[in-house]
């Protein structure tokens, strides 16, 4: 289907476009009056998560109100460890929950991986491929996993954590075990891009949102050829990797086959593009507070943030738009990038 509006595709091809696309990570939420009314109906989370065409909807909602250049599938990082043999719970204001963990290699090996996992996420495929139907062809439709790290900090911790004392203890006691899980996760989730790809994934991102709690050597070894080994594998569409805090990996991220790497907000565009060099489209980084301010705030702070970049760039936030955020905020933010033009 010939999109109407390519710009974010573009972009992350590395042509010259006349501004900067725009969409932000969590778009399709509580800041959405249109969200909270499908919600309110609803048993829970998962259930949202998991009837395509109640997931469409909620990915289109964004399009229709903000007038984004970009929908993201509405779905969750966890359906993998669950499509392997893990299944949590996500519990209100507390986040998700996993009524078992991994604590062995007996529990490794018992893990579904690869194709086959991927296979029991058709109701994801089914969702991405109702929203790019009933989207028109109006924008791209991203698609995006976690990574592996991050899944198997959850699939070890078992919540979330400010620390992931147990998942990082997994990687100085038993090196060799995390290892292993990571490379179920990796190929689970190659087979699952791919089949995202398959079903009308216009664009990939990949959620390291835990890579900060390493040091640089952890990231090095237990991060890096896993993102990598998905990029590799991933050549039918653009692939973004977001790793959230890890600004000590950027170079080793710049090495990798994809197309765009987002940065947080504890970086400047400045040294992001400094460090990254020409070669790689960055996207972000406002922090998503700053939407809490007035529109006229937003504005100047949006124009800064687009300067500093300077082309071959997707405006977005440093992280995920925040629940309570104010809509006419998101609104403001939105509409001051499309009302940017390069010079």
């Amino acid at each position: 289907m010939e999109l109407k509006n390519d710009l974010l595709l573009r972009v992350a091809r590395g042509e010259a476009v006349e501004r900067p696309p725009v969409w932000l990570m969590r778009q399709a939420g509580r800041i959405l009056p249109q969200y909270r009314a499908v919600r309110e109906k609803l048993s829970g989370f998962k259930e949202l998560v998991e009837t395509p065409e109640l997931a469409a909807e909620v990915t289109i909602q964004p399009v229709d109100e903000l007038d984004v250049d970009a929908a993201i599938i509405f779905s969750d990082i966890l359906v993998i460890p669950e499509a392997m043999g893990l299944d949590y719970e996500m519990v209100e204001k507390r986040g998700p929950l996993f009524p078992r963990t991994i604590r062995s290699e007996s529990d490794i090996e018992k893990l579904v991986d690869g194709e086959t996992a991927a296979s029991r996420l058709g109701y994801v495929y089914d969702a991405l491929e109702l929203a790019r139907k009933n989207l028109g062809g109006r924008v791209p439709l991203i698609g995006f996993s976690g990574a592996p790290w991050t899944l198997l900090a959850y699939m070890v911790e078992g919540s979330g954590s400010k620390t992931f004392s147990k998942a990082k203890r997994l990687l100085y006691t038993e090196p060799a075990l995390a290892h292993r899980l990571l490379e179920k996760i990796t190929q689970t989730i190659i087979a699952y891009l791919r089949e995202k790809a398959r079903y009308g994934a216009d664009l990939i991102q990949l959620f390291d949102s835990w890579g900060g709690i390493l040091s640089p050597a952890l990231y090095r070894e237990f991060s890096t050829p896993y993102l990598q080994q998905i990029c590799s594998s991933i050549p039918e569409v653009p692939v973004t990797v977001f790793a959230k805090g890890a600004w000590f990996a950027l170079e080793d991220i710049a090495r990798m086959d994809c197309q765009v790497i987002g940065l947080d907000w504890n970086i400047s565009a400045e040294e992001g593009r400094s460090r990254v060099g020409g070669q790689k489209v960055l996207q972000g980084n406002l922090d998503p507070c700053f939407l809490y301010a007035g529109p006229s705030q937003i504005r100047r702070a949006v124009r800064e943030m687009l300067e500093a970049f300077g082309g071959r760039h997707i405006a977005n936030l440093g992280h995920g738009v925040y629940p309570d955020t104010p809509l006419e905020g998101v609104k403001a933010f939105v509409q001051a990038v499309k009302d940017y033009r390069y010079k």
